[in-house]
């Protein structure tokens, strides 16, 4: 019954938007362009969100990183010669779980040191598999945290020592279960060989997951490799430390007195020369985080803006059909009919700039994957959106329709 009633209405509502085609046309628009640019905004804080909780995998609680830079003078074997002094005197810090030397760490941000490719076949044509890698020893698995799910960690006597100028050309390596997978999809990648820019390589280990320091990469995510060598650069090279407490400031502190101590071959920067993943996570995704506040205040205010217009129209058409309002509910027309009246037109109108705005709102999530780093958008973003915004119309509408159905027919009349 109430359907059928409303369904009479939609001719005279019709009719009446028609003759305030202006007006109409404006908030259909405004609909549309919020739709469009919510649904959007909506996408990006939603991609956002998911970097600022993708986890590294890592023990992050409780690692900390010491970025170690040398005096200038030292020749490589001395460099290589510190690093290994250098590790073992932090393994004998009180507090100091474990700890090993890289060229970078997770979360880091790209440097030309981190990236490398690798090959199926000395010979591949085809583009090469773009990896991040870590310089790593026997004791890196222990310090990050991650899980070792097949195969055999490094042996001492696999670790070598490389420049940055030279080509990786280890005996084994270590890889995520993700690239293993990646690489070898019929089969498992134990065992089997690739081809670094330096030779051949078996995989003799599968790490279950680890982040490599490129925090938005979608190409190389989690495609991380772990190369049994110490990195020896004569600008400096990364300490990771994994604590037994989550109270890290003591264990900092004793592990940079420890190696001051070694003599004046060092350059640590007092201030972030060492610091804690949890640090490192902030600074990551600090834009990630300012992106997703700015696009959730840009969604709000678009929001409030459309349902202002409504509820701004919505009143002034109440007070223009004053007479029509009374003359209706003189010929038998209830205060749910005048309710349901505005609430129907409300959902025409808003309907109209769904439509619209749906077709903009991925035209511009394409123009966005141009410009940005960004995926296609699914469908039920701007399906959400649309929701939201029908649910936003009707409490619009629903104070000016409320004050529209209370009107008495006698005093509607005589005020025309």
């Amino acid at each position: 019954m109430a359907l059928t009633r409303t369904f009479m209405q939609l001719r005279p509502i019709v009719a009446a938007l028609g003759r305030h085609k202006v007006a109409t046309a404006l908030i259909v628009l405004q609909v549309a362009l919020t739709l469009a640019v919510a649904s959007n905004a909506m996408f990006i804080v939603a991609t956002r969100i998911v970097h600022l909780s993708r986890p590294t995998s890592t023990d992050e609680a409780h690692l900390f990183v010491i970025r170690n830079g040398w005096k200038m003078g030292q020749t490589a074997a001395q460099i290589n010669a510190n690093i290994r002094a250098d590790l073992d005197t932090l393994r004998n810090v009180a507090g100091v779980h474990d700890v090993f030397s890289s060229q970078g760490f997770p979360l880091e941000g790209y440097n030309v040191d981190i990236v490398t490719h690798l090959k199926l076949d000395p010979d591949q044509k085809t583009n090469a598999q773009l990896v991040t890698f870590f310089a790593s020893d026997e004791h890196a698995i222990d310090t990050l945290g991650i899980s070792l799910v097949a195969g055999r960690n490094f042996r001492p006597d696999e670790i070598t020592a490389i420049g940055p100028n030279d080509k990786m050309s280890p005996s084994g390596i270590i890889i995520t279960r993700s690239l293993a997978d990646k690489l070898f999809p019929d089969g498992s990648a134990l065992g089997k060989t690739v081809y670094l820019p330096g030779g051949p390589a078996a995989i003799i280990g599968i790490v279950a997951s680890l982040q490599g320091p490129l925090k938005n990469s979608r190409t190389m995510d989690g495609f991380t490799v772990l190369v049994p060598m110490h990195f020896v650069d004569p600008v400096g090279v990364v300490y990771m430390v994994r604590t037994d407490s989550t109270d890290m400031k003591p264990v900092i502190a004793a592990s940079l007195k420890a190696l001051q101590m070694r003599g004046g071959i060092r350059i640590i920067a007092p201030k972030g020369g060492a610091v804690t993943m949890a640090q490192v996570r902030e600074r990551a995704y600090a834009d990630d985080r300012s992106v997703a506040m700015l696009m959730s205040i840009v969604c709000g205010l678009l929001l409030l803006a459309t349902a202002g217009g409504i509820v701004g129209l919505s009143s002034f058409w109440v007070g223009q059909r004053r007479r029509q309002i009374g003359i209706r509910r003189s010929l038998g027309a209830t205060a749910g009919d005048i309710l349901g009246y505005f609430h129907t037109e409300n959902f025409l109108i808003v309907s109209g700039g769904i439509v619209l705005g749906a077709l903009l709102a991925f035209l511009a999530n394409l123009g966005l994957m141009h410009v940005y780093e960004l995926p296609r958008m699914p469908l039920y973003v701007p399906a959400l959106g649309a929701l939201l915004l029908w649910l936003l119309g009707q409490l619009a509408v629903w104070g000016p329709a409320r004050y529209a159905a209370k009107v008495p027919p006698v005093v509607a009349i005589r005020t025309e």
